[in-house]
């Protein structure tokens, strides 16, 4: 191997670098549209020549960090020949950031963040791309602060990141205030001259939905204007046209709706994504068309207006990490507080919370290191989680169990509620901890001491269980499933087996797992996970600072990844984190996400009136108490950009009255990154339609994005529930619970039920499921209703017909059409017929023979019905 710091390969220069910026400063004046008003400023000034710079790594000593900011254009910085680098220069002082110039080499970064800082610290992301093609890059960007850096994720070549300059353009001092990147008309009050039909309406064009959009009628002049709800100081507006676009046309601004102001003109507009620098203030923003550009009407996808002062981006609390406030029901105890007063604590919430599956509590119980005596009987949306390193950190004397007394031993509605990084020692004489749950009831990370004991995962005898997740767990003993219907156990241990069997108990990465055997015994077995992350979790490390552990990404794996062994990953010390709490807005929200720091949301409800937008790379959203965010007013509770790393966990998302469109996206339409070696993951994020209201949300969970990873996730629409719950076909109302767009989509234990339309569509490549929970919906009126064409009902899965790989191994779909036992779904799942699209192990039940689904898949396997409930199909094709 030829050594990085000899070897020599030529380097393309460009000797007109300096004319090119000359041209582009000219070709951005000669642009600019004719009668635009803009404010006056003084000209920026280059802060970056001569300051000290520094850098992650450099290729050799003739590339240092500081050839980069000498204003020499045959001098450069270069990096090692690897991914992340970074380039940083020091301005001296805090500053107001305009514009920053890349003179790129031929070793140019094709994914690079630009970050500022005012300590050199935390850094808040000022511009992104994943497409970048180097060359010279003039970049005009909004932000403030000491520290500027070139935040280089994916390299354009086989070398490093090389720069001839690099350029931060602005003015010291630092005190205009930025330009937030809140979306400040999403959701707000919109109206129109006309539109040209219902389905295209003024309020369109500012719902975040960039597949829906306002349509005027074909005349000229036309407006489309949106109310703000209070006056604000406006510094960009983003429209984004539909073919049909604006040729000239006004943005206006107004104080009472009646008379307006004008912020910009142009008459030479030529539609396309229109990002605006503004300088204006009013309660009222519009677009005033004077000329279309085509002879349709004005048609927008998207019109976004950003603000500054005030109401742009609020100022967050600091996180005090070793005392945290982590809100009213969290309970934190160490080895100090009396046994009495912990099992107090315990039996007063199980005793509020062991029916409450609809009311709005919710809580966490945590355990510092240390030695207990407690028996935790878990009810609904209770969390109990040790905060140690290790599981073994945290020694329980007694028992965390959940029963199902409170159904007569039926625990087919034993959901939402957790048990997490803590050992158990059952009490002398017992050997049998429970665990009889069906969704959303992750047992993870988790020691059961004593190979003589034994978890049972149903009520011991009693009625039956409905399904869950055992992840990244060591069983000493055996684990029984008894009457459990469906399991998914993966990377876990397990020192003295499995027994039992039901219909389709898939095993992922686990020693000690049953031999492979479906469909007697319903075992699938598959040997290791090829790319999976464990869930984030909270620790105290040994000084009493409440941290983060963040797990590697592991390949090919088998076993849990602590047991007899280091884990690794990140730690980040809670003073990165922003501590929401139930009330907090999504603005401020947001605007903790803006200034670098990640997110750990407390036991509670959290409604949101807008998205909470996660745009920076590797930032952690973190739920205790399974906190739930709630999407009122018909927004979307969370929208991810198509970027590197997020992970989600410990969430769950519910449906407002007024209906969604999307409850949750991952990457916008239309991403298109790779994140094939840091992906965005999702861990224990459940959804709910309807339940403790009526709610509506025409999709649940879209993932545009590439190579994300689920990790256990239940998407749910009410459509049965207790006593004075309000559930009906035409009530709660949701199409489809999963749509996967990315390609590389990895989902591991997936439960989806009960929606009107597909539950699941698989529109990417590449995709893969390990273990997939369906019911159908029940309260389907008649077959008229429940028609996809000339078809009966909608498959439980559906890949397209465009799909050329995917796979899928260990799936269940179940029909119970309780409100007319003639309804017929022709098929569970409906695939393309292609050799790279296969599906392993297979079973549809018709429960208690109430419905009827003709196929398994495509037109392959039998029907299951009142004559012949269970069908089982072990391949297709």
């Amino acid at each position: 191997m030829t050594s990085h710091a000899t070897s020599v390969r030529p380097r393309p220069r460009r000797a007109v670098r300096h004319l090119l910026v000359g041209l582009t400063v000219a070709l951005v004046a000669a642009l600019t549209p004719t009668g635009a008003t803009t404010p006056a400023q003084a000209a920026p000034t280059l802060l970056s020549q001569g300051r000290p710079a520094t850098a992650s790594s450099t290729e050799n000593a003739g590339t240092p960090a500081a050839a980069a900011v000498d204003g020499n254009t045959g001098t450069r910085w270069a990096s090692a020949f690897s991914d992340p680098q970074w380039l940083q220069v020091d301005l001296g002082a805090r500053a107001t950031i305009s514009q920053v110039n890349l003179l790129w080499e031929g070793a140019y970064g094709r994914a690079f963040q630009l970050q500022t800082s005012d300590d050199g610290a935390t850094w808040t992301t000022i511009y992104s791309t994943t497409t970048s093609t180097g060359g010279t890059q003039n970049l005009t960007v909004t932000g403030a602060g000491r520290y500027v850096r070139m935040n280089g994720t994916a390299r354009g070549t086989g070398y490093g990141y090389s720069l001839w300059e690099f350029q931060v353009y602005g003015e010291t001092g630092g005190t205009t205030p930025t330009c937030g990147s809140t979306n400040v008309a999403q959701g707000s009050p919109a109206t129109a001259s006309s539109s040209q039909d219902a389905g295209l309406a003024a309020s369109a064009a500012v719902d975040g939905n960039t597949g829906t959009r306002w349509a005027s009628a074909a005349s000229d002049p036309q407006w489309l204007r949106v109310d703000l709800g209070s006056t604000r100081t406006i510094c960009r507006v983003v429209l984004t046209w539909e073919a049909a676009y604006a040729r000239a046309f006004q943005l206006q601004t107004s104080a009472d709706g009646s008379t307006w102001t004008t912020i910009y003109s142009t008459t030479t507009g030529a539609g396309g994504t229109q990002s605006l620098t503004v300088s204006g203030s009013g309660r009222y923003l519009r677009m005033y068309g004077t000329a279309r550009g085509t002879a349709y009407g004005y048609s927008l996808w998207e019109l976004a207006v950003n603000t500054t002062g005030g109401t742009s981006e609020p100022p967050v609390d600091g996180t005090d990490p070793r005392n945290p406030n982590l809100g009213p029901n969290t309970f934190v105890f160490d080895p100090s507080t009396p046994t009495s007063t912990i099992q107090s604590r315990l039996n007063t919430l199980f005793t509020q919370q062991e029916t409450n599956q609809f009311g709005p509590q919710r809580y966490a119980v945590l355990f510092k290191p240390g030695t207990y005596t407690a028996d935790v009987n878990l009810g609904f949306f209770t969390q109990v989680a040790g905060l140690g390193m290790s599981p073994d950190d945290v020694n329980l004397n007694g028992h965390v169990r959940t029963e199902a007394f409170w159904m007569g031993g039926n625990a087919t509605q034993n959901f939402w509620r957790a048990a997490e990084n803590l050992s158990v020692t059952l009490p002398a004489g017992q050997t049998v901890e429970r665990w009889a749950v069906s969704q959303a009831a992750p047992y993870r990370r988790m020691h059961l001491r004593g190979g003589q004991n034994q978890i049972q995962l149903w009520n011991g005898g009693d009625g039956w269980s409905s399904g869950g997740l055992l992840a990244d767990t060591r069983i000493d003993g055996l684990v029984v499933s008894g009457s459990q219907q469906q399991w998914y156990s993966r990377n876990s241990e397990f020192g003295n087996g499995w027994t039992g069997s039901v219909w389709n108990m898939v095993f992922q990465g686990v020693v000690g797992a049953p031999a492979p055997s479906f469909p007697n015994p319903s075992h699938t077995v598959i040997a290791q996970t090829p790319q999976v992350r464990e869930k984030p979790f909270l620790y105290v490390d040994g000084t009493g600072e409440y941290r983060v552990f963040v797990p590697a990404l592991r390949t090919n794996s088998t076993g849990t990844s602590w047991y007899n062994k280091t884990p690794a990953g990140s730690s980040i010390s809670l003073s990165q984190f922003y501590v929401v709490q139930p009330g907090t807005s999504a603005a401020t929200i947001n605007a903790a996400v803006a200034q670098g720091k990640h997110l750990l949301f407390t036991p509670g409800v959290h409604h949101v009136t807008e998205p909470i937008q996660i745009n920076r790379a590797d930032t952690v959203v973190l739920g205790l108490g399974l906190a739930t965010i709630q999407a009122d007013n018909g927004s979307v509770g969370m929208r991810v950009a198509d970027v590197d790393g997020v992970k989600v966990a410990g969430l769950m998302f519910e449906a407002g009255t007024t209906n969604s469109p999307v409850l949750m996206e991952v990457g916008p339409s239309g991403s298109s990154a790779s994140h094939a070696s840091n992906p965005t993951s999702l861990h224990d994020v459940f959804f709910r339609i309807g339940g403790p209201h009526v709610g509506k949300a025409t999709n649940t969970l879209t993932v545009n994005s590439d190579n994300v990873i689920g990790d256990h996730m239940w998407l749910w629409r009410a459509d049965h529930a207790a006593s004075g719950v309000p559930t009906g076909w035409t009530l709660n109302t949701a199409d489809t619970g999963l749509t996967v767009n990315g390609d590389n989509v990895t989902m591991y234990g997936l439960f989806v039920e009960h929606y009107q339309k597909y539950q699941t569509i698989w529109n990417g490549n590449g995709g893969r499921t390990y273990f997939y929970q369906n019911e159908l919906p029940y309260d389907v009126p008649n077959q008229a209703a429940w028609m996809n064409g000339s078809t009966r009902g909608y498959a439980a899965y559906k890949v397209a017909d465009s799909v050329t790989s995917h796979q899928a191994w260990g799936l269940g779909s179940y029909s119970y059409f309780n409100v007319n036992p003639a309804v017929v779904e022709e098929r569970s799942f409906e695939v393309p017929t292609n050799p790279n699209v296969r599906f392993t192990n297979m079973v549809t039940v018709s429960l208690g023979g109430v419905g009827t689904i003709n196929r398994v898949i495509n037109n392959a396997g039998g029907t299951a019905n009142a004559a012949n409930q269970t069908v089982y199909l072990t391949t297709y094709p």
